[in-house]
């Protein structure tokens, strides 16, 4: 049984959407990371990955994505609870909203960053780093 992650590499003013991931969270803690969340179980519905991904980026970080999200990776990993996820990437373009920490909980800080500020930064683990490529290659 797989649980089924989305995220969006969202695009806003040339530079990503990056988040700090709270340190409380047991999955990557503190660590930089794009916006995402966990599939519900909701029964039958149309849309399942999108639309969560749409409310995970307004829920945690308070702003819209336009419509058009364009799937561009997936990957398999496995938690520090021995959780097997599938974590699906979408690029994303940003619409409208103010950008702030909606969730601290859940995120620490938001950053508007450049390709080379993602790649460089220490607190981007190699999962971020590839996303962030594969996305740029999208644009």
């Amino acid at each position: 049984m797989f649980i089924v992650n989305v995220e969006g590499a969202i695009r806003k003013d040339d530079k990503w959407i990056i988040i700090e991931r709270s340190k409380k969270e047991e999955h990557a803690g503190g660590l930089l990371s794009l916006v995402g969340g966990k599939i519900d179980i909701v029964g039958n519905s149309s849309n399942i990955l999108e639309n969560t991904l749409k409310r995970e980026i307004f829920e945690e970080i308070g702003i819209k994505v336009k419509e058009n999200l364009k799937y561009i990776h997936s990957t398999s990993f496995v938690t520090d609870k021995g959780e097997n996820v599938v974590d699906i990437i979408f690029l994303c373009e940003y619409e409208s909203g103010e950008l702030f920490v909606k969730q601290p909980e859940e995120v620490e800080k938001v950053f508007l960053l450049t390709t080379e500020e993602v790649l460089n930064n220490p607190q981007a683990p190699i999962f971020l780093k590839k996303y962030i490529k594969c996305a740029e290659l999208e644009l």
